[in-house]
């Protein structure tokens, strides 16, 4: 599995996503992954699975530091004293100790950055998390993000597929030696999976498109990946994926399609986003 050293924190490249996952299936799908070698476990307060995502760690047995554990927290939460009480309220539900990496789930125009961020800093000191970072901030809020933090900040997670540049993101990500976690990284299904480049590239290999688009993500110096999927066989197959490489064309083919600049998740409470 490659690691990605990112200011202290060293994440696995491939990780698992747990959105929509809940109760004893959630923690069966959190145990399986595990079971296929999954190092890497990515949960949330909204995703309201902490509880069974936990589960799911203790029923595979494995020793609690082989493991890299993400949690984050909700945008509405992340006001000083809120977001401190928010992140003890997951680290109790997990109840598998401190997590690795806790990370502001989304910025919040009505919270100043400065007062979020100090209170991110602050799970640190008690004993929550090992590590902080920030998920859907934009280059610039990126850079200021970073200044501000007493302690460097480890990811910046956001929507990267190969119909969705990043490259603004990823080069602030770089000069503050953050790493770049993707989610929705081979987008939702459909479109992605069925553009004519990417399976032919996957027929050259004897690869499923999942894992032509995963591979070109960690390919990039500093990327991890997060897929989610319900199927237990689809775990083996999203993590397969270091037994290859893409050629430099192959990697520029699927980096000219992100110009399409097809974005999956934008809600109404997020920020300005960066332009290609």
């Amino acid at each position: 599995m490659k690691i990605i050293e990112a200011n202290g924190a060293r994440i696995p490249a491939i990780g698992y996503g747990t959105y929509t996952l809940e109760g004893q299936r959630c923690s069966e799908m959190v145990a399986k992954a595990i079971e296929t070698g999954y190092r890497h476990i990515d949960t949330a307060r909204m995703y309201k699975n902490e509880a069974a995502v936990g589960e799911g760690i203790r029923q595979s047995g494995i020793a609690r530091d082989d493991l890299f554990v993400t949690t984050k927290v909700w945008w509405a939460d992340i006001a000083e004293g809120k977001l401190q009480a928010s992140a003890r309220e997951a680290i109790e539900t997990l109840g598998i100790g401190a997590v690795d990496l806790l990370l502001i789930h989304w910025p919040n125009a009505d919270v100043a950055l400065e007062e979020s961020i100090d209170a991110l800093n602050e799970t640190i000191d008690l004993g929550l998390t090992r590590h902080i970072g920030v998920a859907n901030f934009t280059s610039a809020m990126l850079d200021e993000a970073a200044a501000l933090s007493e302690a460097p900040l480890a990811c910046n997670q956001v929507e990267y597929h190969p119909f969705l540049s990043q490259d603004a993101i990823y080069s602030a990500c770089r000069r503050h030696g953050m790493a770049m976690v993707a989610y929705s990284p081979v987008g939702q299904g459909g479109d992605i999976l069925e553009n004519a480049e990417i399976v032919g590239i996957a027929a050259r290999h004897g690869k499923t498109p999942a894992q032509i688009v995963l591979r070109w993500e960690i390919q990039r110096d500093g990327v991890a990946a997060i897929p989610r999927t319900k199927t237990p066989e689809r775990l083996a197959e999203n993590l397969a994926v270091f037994d290859f490489e893409l050629s430099p064309d192959e990697q520029a083919a699927l980096t000219a399609l992100t110009l399409r600049r097809k974005r999956l998740v934008d809600p109404s409470f997020a920020p300005n986003w960066d332009r290609v």
